[in-house]
């Protein structure tokens, strides 16, 4: 059971390092904090082009499978802990 905990938790630190790279580089929509108070109006919502669905599908994959290896890993520290 270690050896499967070491190998999820190398995927997560790899996946962690993925999704990071994936979400930065993402288009930037707005101007940030001004757009949070109502200084800028964006009209163009929805991805441009084909790379940029293709970066959203990806990353929302990735995404998903971070997510999987962290209840795993939450699943087999919280039930190693009790034996």
């Amino acid at each position: 059971m270690d050896v499967f905990k070491i190998i999820l938790q190398v995927l997560l630190g790899l996946t962690s390092l993925l999704l990071i790279l994936l979400v930065l580089l993402h288009k930037g929509r707005g101007g940030g904090m001004s757009d949070m108070f109502g200084g800028g109006m964006t009209s163009n919502l929805n991805a441009s082009g084909v790379a940029e669905r293709n970066l959203n599908r990806l990353t929302i994959g990735m995404g998903l499978v971070w997510g999987a290896i962290v209840i795993a890993l939450g699943l087999i520290m919280r039930f190693s802990a009790e034996s």
